[in-house]
C-alpha cells in the first residue's frame, strides 16, 4: 500500500508540473489608486502621453472654431506617436462625424467621415492600434460592432492636411454591447472598453469594463472580436443618484489602466479616475 501511495503522489505531482498553463489563474485587473479631475475639463476621457503625463478631455476643451462649426461633443481621446486623436460629433441631425488630429508641433487637422446608411451620429471615442495604422471608434446605444478607419496622418492612404475619412472595415462583436464610452488597445489584438450600461442584462456587472479579443492584428479587413466582461466599474460617492462611466486609457509603459466615472448630483463637478494593474 505504501508503494502505491508513493506512485500515486508522484503521478499527481507530474500532472501538476506538466499543466501549469491550464491550471494557473489568468491575471486580474486590481484597483491600485483613485484620483480626480474636474468634469468640465476632463470628464469625457483621457489618454496617456509618452512622458507619463495624462491628457484629459472635457466639454471645455472644444476649440471655439469647432463649436461654431457645430461640433458640440468631444469623446475619449488617444495619443499615438505624439499625435492626439479626438472624436467629435455634432447635432442629432448631423450627417457626418469628425476626427481631429493634433500633431506634436500643435497643428490641427480635421478628418470628416460621412455617415454610412444606418450609422449613428455618435462618436464616443478614438483609439489607435499599436502599429499606428488604424483608428477604432464606436457608436452609442446597442451595438454589435466597432468601426475601423485608417489612422489620419499615420496611415499613408489618408490626406496630409485633413479631408474625407472613409471607413476601412469593422470589428463585428460576438456579443452585443451597450453605451460604450471609451476603448483603448492593450495589445495589438486586445482592447479594453468602458460601458455605461447599468442594466445588468447584457453582462452581469453594472457599468462593466469589457475586453475585446481579436484573432489577429487589424489590417483594414473585417474581423470578429470576442467580448467578455472583466469587472464592474466602481460606483461609490457620498452623493446618491445615477453614475456615468466615461473614458478609459491603458498606459503601455507603466502597465496602468485608468477608467473614469462621473458621480451623481452635485458631486458630478469632479470625475473619479480609478487606476488598475494586472496582478
Amino acid at each position: 500500500m505504501r508503494r502505491q501511495l508513493i506512485i500515486l503522489a508522484a503521478l499527481l505531482g507530474a500532472l501538476t508540473l506538466g499543466a501549469p498553463s491550464a491550471w494557473a489563474a489568468e491575471p486580474q485587473w486590481a484597483r491600485t489608486g483613485t484620483s480626480y479631475t474636474d468634469t468640465l475639463g476632463g470628464g469625457q476621457g483621457l489618454a496617456s502621453r509618452a512622458d507619463g503625463s495624462v491628457l484629459y478631455r472635457g466639454l471645455l476643451d472644444i476649440p471655439l472654431d469647432l463649436r461654431v462649426a457645430g461640433w458640440n461633443h468631444v469623446g475619449d481621446p488617444d495619443v499615438a506617436r505624439g499625435y492626439v486623436f479626438d472624436a467629435y460629433q455634432g447635432a442629432d441631425t448631423a450627417t457626418s462625424k469628425m476626427y481631429e488630429v493634433t500633431t506634436p508641433s500643435g497643428q490641427r487637422y480635421e478628418y470628416v467621415h460621412r455617415l454610412n446608411p444606418g450609422e449613428k451620429v455618435n462618436n464616443s471615442f478614438a483609439t489607435v492600434s499599436p502599429d499606428g495604422q488604424w483608428l477604432v471608434s464606436g457608436e452609442w446605444g446597442d451595438q454589435n460592432r466597432l468601426e475601423v478607419f485608417p489612422a489620419p496622418l499615420l496611415h499613408p492612404s489618408t490626406p496630409r492636411q485633413g479631408g474625407d475619412l472613409p471607413e476601412a472595415g469593422q470589428i463585428t462583436l460576438d456579443k452585443p454591447v451597450r453605451d460604450i464610452q471609451g476603448c483603448d488597445f492593450v495589445t495589438d489584438t486586445r482592447l479594453l472598453c468602458s460601458s455605461d450600461d447599468a442594466s445588468g442584462t447584457l453582462f452581469p456587472q453594472s457599468r462593466p469594463l469589457l475586453q475585446v479579443d481579436l484573432p489577429h492584428s487589424l489590417d483594414g479587413q473585417p474581423v470578429t472580436g470576442t467580448v467578455k466582461s472583466l469587472l464592474g466599474l466602481p460606483q461609490t460617492s457620498v452623493c446618491t443618484g445615477t453614475f456615468e462611466a466615461e473614458g478609459v486609457d491603458y498606459d503601455a509603459q507603466s502597465g496602468t489602466l485608468r477608467a473614469e466615472v462621473i458621480p451623481p448630483g452635485v458631486c458630478a463637478v469632479a470625475t473619479t479616475v480609478y487606476s488598475y494593474r494586472l496582478q
